[in-house]
């Protein structure tokens, strides 16, 4: 029986589109075929004995590539009996790769997200991710727009052993009728009250603070509309002074933080979700891809998606949602408000859009790339 290590920074209880995703992976992969090596977080025991699979935790908060590290690595990789190494994210701890090799790794995989674009426009890192591709025997990417980025940093030879691995949506998880309702009547919103979502952390790039510039413009259409915030970060005084200044405290709702079990519950209270996330710092913080627009689409709901990245990749634009401008409150409003007005409307793009996630995003690919990838 061959037995994958996946060493990663990115993993619960830490909160985050990698995380879910690495977890995801894990939790998909045969228990016995999984041994994760990861750092210390808030919680990790009480979550960790609810696993199927052993996680270890290195002492530390965060794993970085060092002699030390390397070593603690290749004694869990030889104690467990692993054969190859999936890294949860390629940078930096790809640099690991050939240490690991020299252990006996036999397969070294690493997966690449939006932080490696970034990666592979600075030099000394642009450095660095070409020695992870090269020393790996796969780097995967999760939308075109990373491979492009990402791909530009490597070999030749490690570009072309690119392979495409993008998260999964569980349709059966998310789904229209998985608990809206209740939702709603917790929140005291109308069975009938448009509801424009919007789920991520309260961070600049997400756009949160568009989605409130737009409000006053889409009320003047829909004057019951309610933009729901679901998240938390950095950002949020700033996003509760702006919807002051704007005076909409009766119109933006915001609904804290939930945990990703909950999520389809709240895509389903929706009408529209929109996250007009924009890329920042020059190019250096784009959205990789979006797995939210797809869960909101699984679960029938029309997205806004900004134009940032690998983002678009998401939606089928004009069929189930559209590509927006992140910068430009009145083109969001505009998209936002035919669909808050329109219920029917909004249903008819919603349950396009689960269908082309259900065909065209199902976990079983994902899971079947990656068990090749494993095993080569």
């Amino acid at each position: 029986m061959s037995r994958t290590l996946v060493v990663t920074n990115d993993f619960p209880t830490r909160q985050g589109g990698i995380e879910s995703f690495v977890y995801a992976l894990c939790d998909r992969l045969p228990s016995e075929e999984v041994v994760v090596y990861t750092a210390s977080m808030p919680g990790h025991r009480e979550f960790d004995e609810n696993l199927r699979y052993p996680v270890l935790r290195d002492r530390s908060s965060v794993l970085l590539p060092t002699r030390e590290v390397a070593k603690r690595t290749a004694a869990v990789m030889r104690d467990y009996g692993c054969t190859s190494v999936l890294f949860g994210a390629a940078a930096p701890l790809g640099l690991l790769a050939d240490r690991l090799r020299d252990s006996g790794a036999e397969r070294i995989v690493g997966l690449t997200h939006g932080h490696e674009t970034w990666w592979a426009k600075v030099p000394p890192a642009r450095l660095a991710l070409r020695k992870i591709g090269d020393s790996c025997d796969t780097l995967t990417y999760v939308s075109g727009f990373c491979r492009r980025r990402i791909m530009n940093a490597l070999s030749p030879e490690a570009a072309d052993r690119m392979v495409r691995l993008a998260p999964g949506v569980d349709t059966g998880v998310f789904r229209p009728g998985a608990g809206g309702d209740r939702v709603r009547q917790r929140l005291g919103i109308e069975p009938e009250r448009p509801v424009l979502l919007s789920v991520s952390r309260f961070v600049p790039r997400k756009g949160q603070d568009m989605l409130i510039r737009a409000m006053p413009m889409i009320l003047a259409s829909v004057p019951d509309a309610l933009l729901l915030l679901v998240g938390d970060g950095p950002n949020r005084r700033r996003l509760e002074r702006l919807v002051r200044q704007h005076r909409l405290e009766h119109s933006v709702l915001f609904a804290g933080a939930v945990p990703w079990s909950e999520a389809p519950e709240w895509f389903d209270a929706a009408d529209v979700f929109a996250v007009p996330c924009r890329t920042r710092l020059g190019g250096l913080e784009p959205e990789a891809l979006g797995i939210v627009f797809l869960e909101s689409q699984a679960a029938g709901r029309p997205v806004l998606v900004g134009d940032s990245g690998g983002a678009p990749e998401t939606v089928r634009h004009g069929e189930t949602g559209y590509v927006v401008d992140p910068l430009s409150p009145l083109t969001i409003a505009r998209r936002a408000t035919p669909l808050l007005a329109d219920r029917e409307y909004a249903n008819e793009l919603g349950m396009k859009g689960r269908e082309w996630v259900n065909r065209e995003w199902a976990w079983e690919a994902s899971m079947e790339t990656l068990r090749k990838l494993l095993t080569l």
